[in-house]
């Protein structure tokens, strides 16, 4: 049985390893510098960098790594070895507090929207104190930033830590105005629930979609898929489970809280859930979470698919966001309380966020787009493309009766009876669960459920964050002048509720009365990617970052570039692994089926003119003009490939141009080879089927 207390944070650099490695002065010096933000002393950095290598060295570790996040959407490492030279041609074991602090990998090679060219190539990492270095394998992890020469930044963690200065700073001004002087900080916490999908390897390596792209290009729906809701929440395999075990142990030797596995709706579909966090150690251990998921996978005989949308016609996978805030003194700014009503100080934390995911709606919306979460917003339970926000019957009754200047009148606890005596009765809760809500609140979160599952948490945390603050700045710059705080606040609320309370929306999402009604209310519906990302340079938006100094035009501007440039360049691979697979296999393999149809009705009629082909003839002229067809879909999708390189000078328009045209045609060309698939001989069929990959573990 494994000692869970025993083995958590044992691959952790954390304050319980500090406070034994480190001598008393050390880390109190430290921890000042961490609270405070000010520089760490020489000295110190290098007393803590010393034992720091002594802790990893015990641990079996002879190089150490800047562990960062760039803005290829995974991490990125370059190993140095703690190898010193000494005299007599010996060597010793050797770590500064320099080297802690910052290192110099190259910057040209990693994407930067234009920042840097080949041949300026310095880049800098700089360390993240507030993040806990770590062990993995015989390396030292370091979190760190990572910026380039000139000091744009580069990754997706340094504006995250910027937004959570941002959201610190002004929420604490407002708790001061409620005399919270106990408060010295206010962090935003989240907790992400991923989604993933587990298949064997074998049948994984046989298909070079899977591969090369993440998601099945092709391949029909099997007779079963999730139609009989049997799949979630149901028993675990023995091999997931065996998975889940040994991802969890090695999570938690990580620090990392992982607590909730289940069964998701889809057949092969997992989730993992963990314990809320600070937003940036949540980010590092969601892209640890998704490293260990592939890596201990493969042990397993087994390949994990973090794709938006794997497989079509079945769910697809997502990162539900929980986000709320919490201060130092433990207490969650966004808990209503017995009487939400009257609690002033949350309606002004909760009209905050409302006006702020109003507002920048299309902020949030393009924060979680992806050639991926495409495949994904908008059915089986994900949200569609529409932001809106959910707050449940009891708090929208509370918001309705601030802006009518009327009574709210709580129906107090609700007690759900079970009807059998040895059962108890159930207290009700005050909101439900909107599954087709893309901002949806949760008792005392938000659930920002829009996030697909191969996402960086970091970069709609940051947006989030970054509106947030900015909100809580206007209130606190309204409300610090007025004698009265509590009555300006209320007025402030009332006034915030009423203009905005259009992003409210607690009904069902998929609805079609819903994107009319959207529509009504003048609410943005992007429904691309392309879309959604045209509007990240817009004069309010790059106003918004600049003036909490998140984000510069330039690194606006970057980002945008290199998301696009992302967009472009997967619906590019998965068009040419799509004419890779049609020509070399799919071609061919119903070529070859429809010539042992034409030879086996030529054997029946040699035995006897009398003998019915009918069956194999009408067979043999449907796949025959499916296949001339699918030729015709693959010279167009060839033709249009070269066509996009037109728009070189022009990134939105060749997005615009690979997302209406270039993926029409790749929709069109699988249409006829699923229909194909259908009726071809399985022995013939090239790929292993839905049926195969979906239930091939057992």
């Amino acid at each position: 049985m494994t000692d869970v207390p025993g083995i958590f944070a044992e691959n952790v650099f954390n304050e319980q390893t500090m406070r034994k490695k480190l001598d008393e002065h050390t880390y109190t010096a430290f921890r000042e510098a961490i609270e405070t933000g000010n520089p760490l002393d020489v000295a110190v950095a290098n007393t803590v960098a010393d034992a720091m290598k002594d802790w990893a060295i015990e641990k079996g570790c002879t190089h150490y790594t800047h562990w960062f996040q760039p803005m290829t959407g995974v991490t990125a490492e370059k190993h140095d070895s703690f190898l010193t030279p000494a005299q007599s041609g010996k060597v010793i074991m050797e770590f500064s507090g320099k080297e802690l602090i910052k290192g110099e990998p190259d910057a040209s090679s990693f994407p930067s929207g234009g920042i840097r060219a080949t041949f300026e190539a310095r880049g800098y990492t700089a360390w993240d104190p507030t993040s806990y270095a770590f062990v993995k394998g015989n390396t030292l992890c370091i979190p760190t930033a990572f910026m380039a020469y000139t000091g744009d930044v580069l990754d997706k963690k340094t504006p995250l830590l910027r937004s959570m200065d941002r959201i610190n700073h002004e929420a604490v001004r407002i708790l001061r105005l409620f005399g919270r002087e106990d408060v010295t900080r206010v962090d935003a916490t989240v907790g992400p629930e991923q989604e993933y999908f587990l298949i064997d390897r074998r049948l994984f390596d046989r298909r070079k979609d899977l591969k090369y792209t993440g998601r099945t290009l092709f391949g029909a729906r099997p007779p079963k898929g999730q139609q009989m809701d049997d799949h979630y929440f149901g028993a675990i395999k023995d091999r997931v489970a065996d998975f889940m075990a040994e991802l969890d142990e090695e999570l938690w030797k990580l620090g990392v809280y992982a607590k909730t596995e289940h069964n998701e709706v889809a057949p092969a579909q997992h989730e993992l859930a963990p314990v809320f966090t600070t937003v940036n150690i949540a980010a590092d251990h969601n892209q640890l979470t998704m490293e260990l998921m592939k890596r201990i996978a493969q042990k397993h005989h087994m390949a994990c698919l973090l794709h938006e949308k794997p497989f079509k016609g079945v769910n697809g996978s997502g990162k539900h966001n929980n986000w709320s805030l919490s201060s130092n003194t433990g207490e969650n700014l966004l808990k209503p309380g017995k009487k939400p009503e009257e609690n002033t100080q949350f309606l002004l934390f909760l009209a905050a966020v409302i006006k702020g995911v109003d507002e920048y709606q299309d902020l949030l919306r393009l924060s979680v787009a992806t050639a991926g979460n495409d495949h994904r917003l908008g059915g089986d339970e994900a949200p569609p493309a529409i932001i809106s926000m959910f707050l449940g019957d009891d708090l929208e009754a509370v918001v309705d009766a601030i802006v009518k200047k009327e009574d709210y009148e709580s129906q107090g606890k609700v007690m759900i009876e079970t009807g059998a005596e040895s059962l108890p009765a159930i207290r009700k809760d005050t909101t439900d669960r909107n599954r087709t809500s893309p901002f949806a609140f949760t008792g005392n979160k938000f659930e920002f459920r829009s996030l697909g599952s191969s996402l960086n948490i970091s970069c709609p945390n940051m947006i989030l964050n970054t509106i947030v603050a900015d909100e809580l700045k206007s209130f606190a710059d309204e409300l610090e002048s007025k004698k009265n705080v509590e009555a300006a606040a209320r007025r402030l609320i009332r006034k915030t509720f009423k203009e905005h309370k259009r992003i409210i929306f607690n009904g069902d999402g998929y609805a079609d009365e819903w994107e009319a009604e959207a529509q009504k209310r003048k609410l943005l519906n992007l429904r691309s990617t392309p879309e959604a990302l045209a509007t990240y340079t817009d004069e309010k938006n790059v106003a918004l970052f600049e003036r909490n100094h998140v984000l510069t035009k330039k690194e606006i501007e970057a980002r945008q570039e290199i998301l696009l440039e992302n967009y472009i360049k997967i619906i590019n691979l998965e068009a040419l692994t799509m004419l890779d697979m049609a020509k070399k296999d799919i071609f061919p393999a119903v070529s070859k089926y429809t010539a042992a149809l034409a030879s086996a009705v030529t054997s029946k009629k040699a035995v006897s003119p009398a003998v019915r082909t009918d069956a194999e003839e009408k067979l043999l002229e449907k796949l025959s003009s499916l296949l001339c067809a699918f030729s015709d879909k693959i010279d167009e999708l060839e033709g249009e490939l070269p066509e996009a390189k037109e728009y070189k000078d022009d990134v939105l328009g060749s997005a615009r141009f690979y997302c209406d045209t270039v993926f029409d045609t790749m929709e069109e060309l699988r249409a006829i080879s699923d229909e194909m698939e259908m009726s071809t001989d399985a022995k013939f069929w090239p790929y292993p089927s839905y049926g195969e990959l979906l239930f091939s573990v057992h």
